[in-house]
């Protein structure tokens, strides 16, 4: 058997939006989906579930492409500065923090 409950639709800015009673309410926050049918108004929860992307259609593709193997990259130019002062300072003899 399913409940019923009678509710009232209310102007929420220019939109128009239903208050569900405490016992159909989802948590707030959750997300849902509005859609008409046969001139009825279904409320439904989105699934939480978020569906991975299939990449089988395109595997293979771009054939000259390879995978990256060297993962050593150029340093940063801040950490590039920071060594050249830290060897001038050894060069000179001066310590520095």
């Amino acid at each position: 058997m399913t409940a019923t409950k009678r509710t009232k639709i209310f102007k929420s800015g220019n939109s128009a939006a239903v208050r569900l009673p405490a016992s159909f309410a989802p948590p707030p926050g959750t997300l849902v989906e509005v859609r008409e049918e046969a001139g009825r108004w279904v409320i439904e929860a989105v699934p939480v579930d978020v569906p991975l992307i299939n990449l089988d259609g395109i595997y293979g593709s771009c054939p000259g492409i390879q995978p990256i193997t060297d993962r050593s990259f150029d340093e940063r130019p801040s950490e590039r500065l920071a060594r050249e002062v830290a060897e001038c300072a050894a060069a000179s003899g001066k310590i520095t923090e």
